[in-house]
């Protein structure tokens, strides 16, 4: 599959979360940071770097901005450093530890320091191993949710992260700031991109 069609089919998230006002303030901080000199609140720097080369390979850069052209990797350190309690915390370093030896078990290194080819790899394994998540009716999960796992949680978050960002809803989706008129009655096919926002 290829993004497009992977960003096709998530978009959905973008429209269907619940989106929390100390979240987007989170986000929005994140693009006044410069990477040069950005140090993690919350996670080590091996920690930051897996979670940056993750999201880089979940979200890359091609015609449109990558996940760390909008600071998703900020964001996530921020949420994680911000809205988790302790046990929460751990649990999160805990799973990047895991997630880590597991690379090492499988391949001899963790997932830093893998090649292009054996990183896909693991992303392969990750995302057929790891649960999914429930339909959900106007951010409302639909039944009881069966936890996800590390993978599908970060990929989650970085999805919704990117979507999110200023970048991507003023540039990429549809965006009107100021909304006009309603038309019920539009093919469809006049949609265009999802929009933002």
């Amino acid at each position: 599959m290829n993004r497009r069609k992977a960003l096709q089919k998530t978009g959905v998230l973008a429209g269907t979360a619940v989106l929390m006002p100390s979240l987007l303030s989170l986000l929005q901080s994140c693009k006044t940071e410069s990477r040069l000199d950005w140090q993690p609140l919350f996670l080590t720097d091996d920690e930051a770097k897996t979670i940056s080369t993750l999201i880089d390979m979940i979200l890359p850069r091609t015609d449109t901005p990558g996940a760390l052209d909008v600071k998703v990797d900020l964001f996530i350190d921020k949420v994680f450093a911000k809205t988790y309690d302790e046990s929460g915390q751990q649990k999160i370093r805990t799973e990047i530890a895991a997630f880590n030896a597991d690379c090492k078990n499988n391949f001899g290194e963790a997932f830093i320091n893998l090649d292009e080819q054996d990183r896909m790899e693991v992303l392969k394994t990750a995302e057929a191993s790891s649960g999914k998540f429930n339909d959900g009716v106007w951010g409302t999960t639909i039944g009881k949710q069966e936890p996800v796992g590390f993978y599908r949680s970060l990929k989650s978050m970085a999805i919704w992260a990117y979507f999110s960002s200023e970048e991507i809803g003023e540039n990429i989706l549809n965006y009107d700031p100021i909304p006009m008129g309603y038309q019920g009655c539009i093919p469809v096919s006049d949609v265009g991109n999802r929009w933002s926002l």
